[in-house]
């Protein structure tokens, strides 16, 4: 891997180095994510131990996302001064050590407090993570994000899986957490060390401290609303939908969420070969067919058996939405952070307020009436899929193209298209002529 003396950051000329890189930024994800699923697994142990009443918990959980919402814009700047890879290993680092906090709460204002910090160190680590992966997958010109994103869903369901073993032996919470946490920071800090020193071109201007998200944005960023509206919308009420709606069983509805959490991650984990193959843009429109095909079919069903593979539709459905809207996001003007710190900020607004939307237009009408709505925003990612076509191409006019696999330095044309990547031929022959015996290597 060789430097460019120019703006600074690795060029991934070798299959190897490509391959190092990808892996890397991978593994930090599924440490994200099982940070995210060692906590929601003691949830309910927390919920017990502060005596909260359900609005009590509910006022809780929204402390997350507000935290990221406030923090998330301030990581474009931070990517912009000290580099990707320095960030994504501070964030991570500090996301892990906040795991250990909500536990050790002896009161509902000091939990709330606990998850505002953490939400703030999740929501910036996100968008430094998705900066390294937009980077990542310009200069290998092929598309890896929702790979990313399945890696992430991979590391909460294994942390949620461990997380419940835990409660079944009766492992005192503020144990599991503390070991969870020192654990996953120690395996953070080799995993951030092989990831390439991503940084902005020496001439790109500075973001502001805090950035706004830009106004190119913010198309992407509806239809990442849209995709995690269906999806929050389905995490938090889907249970109850079986429950009340079609007269389902405890242990029936939550095979609900199951079934969806279970298709997103293994459409997350496949979803690269078939952006590769169909684009950004067709992929998008499928996606938004198959999640409109799962909402009908729940808002129709009257019995556990229709809603049920319902629900695993739409999180097939909602699967690559977020990472094609962070992969298009990157491709806008000279600081991709900034762009996916506004996008992801829009985006995930949505998981803010998916929750409280649908129950309160269940309780106006009915749940039925709630998926309905869920189902209309789904179709919307039909017609809003052109907004992800920057994801198909290298950089927006205006912005500086993304540094190719090879110091030949043509801009990959990214997913949908058949430019050489990695390893091929054309890409050999370049790295021959360009890098020399001396050349470092990473």
């Amino acid at each position: 891997m060789t430097t460019n003396p120019t703006t600074g950051p690795p060029l991934l000329d070798t299959p190897g180095a490509a391959r190092r890189a990808r892996v890397a930024v991978a593994l930090a994800f599924g440490v994200h994510g099982a940070v995210s699923g060692t906590f929601v697994s003691r949830i309910p142990w927390i919920q017990h131990h502060l005596d909260l009443s359900p609005g009590q918990l509910g006022l809780a959980l929204v402390m997350p996302a507000i935290g990221s919402s406030l923090a998330m814009p301030l990581a474009g700047r931070f990517v912009h001064r000290w580099g990707g890879r320095a960030v994504v290993r501070v964030l991570l680092s500090l996301y892990c050590l906040t795991l250990a906090l909500p536990v050790l709460a002896p009161s509902l204002p000091v939990l709330c407090l606990a998850l505002l910090a953490y939400g703030a160190m999740a929501g910036m680590a996100d968008v430094a993570m998705n900066a390294q992966g937009v980077e990542i997958e310009q200069r290998i010109g092929r598309s890896i994000m929702s790979g990313l994103h399945g890696m992430w869903s991979t590391g909460g369901l294994v942390a949620a899986g461990i997380g419940i073993l835990a409660a079944h032996q009766s492992l005192d919470p503020r144990l599991q957490l503390a070991v969870a946490a020192l654990l996953l920071l120690a395996l953070a800090q080799p995993v951030c060390a092989a990831q390439p020193d991503v940084r902005a071109p020496q001439q790109g201007e500075e973001p502001p401290r805090f950035a706004l998200p830009p106004r190119s944005s913010l198309a992407i960023g509806l239809v990442g609303f849209c995709g995690v509206f269906a999806e929050g919308a389905s995490i938090d009420w889907s249970g109850v939908y079986l429950r009340d709606v079609t007269g389902a069983s405890p242990t029936v509805a939550a095979a609900a969420y199951t079934a969806f959490s279970l298709t997103m991650a293994v459409s997350r984990l496949a979803g690269d070969a078939v952006i590769h193959r169909v684009g950004a843009v067709r992929a998008a429109r499928l996606s938004g067919a198959v999640a409109t095909a799962g909402g009908l079919l729940v808002v129709a069903a009257d019995r556990p058996a229709l809603a049920i593979p319902g629900f695993a539709l739409i999180g097939i459905g909602v699967a690559v939405v977020v990472p094609l809207a962070f992969a298009a996001a990157g491709r806008i003007g000279d600081n991709p952070s900034q762009a996916i710190a506004g996008v992801a900020t829009v985006t995930y607004t949505s998981g803010l307020v998916a929750p409280a939307i649908v129950g309160g237009l269940a309780q106006a009408s009915s749940l039925t009436v709630s998926f309905g709505v869920v189902t209309a925003l789904s179709f919307a990612l039909l017609l809003g899929a052109g907004a992800l076509r920057r994801a198909e191409g290298g950089r927006a006019p205006g912005g500086t193209a993304a540094t190719a696999a090879a110091p030949g330095g043509t801009a990959p044309s990214g997913p949908g298209t058949r430019e050489p990547v990695v390893g091929e031929p054309a890409v050999r022959e370049q790295v021959a002529r360009s890098s020399g015996p001396n050349s470092p290597a990473g």
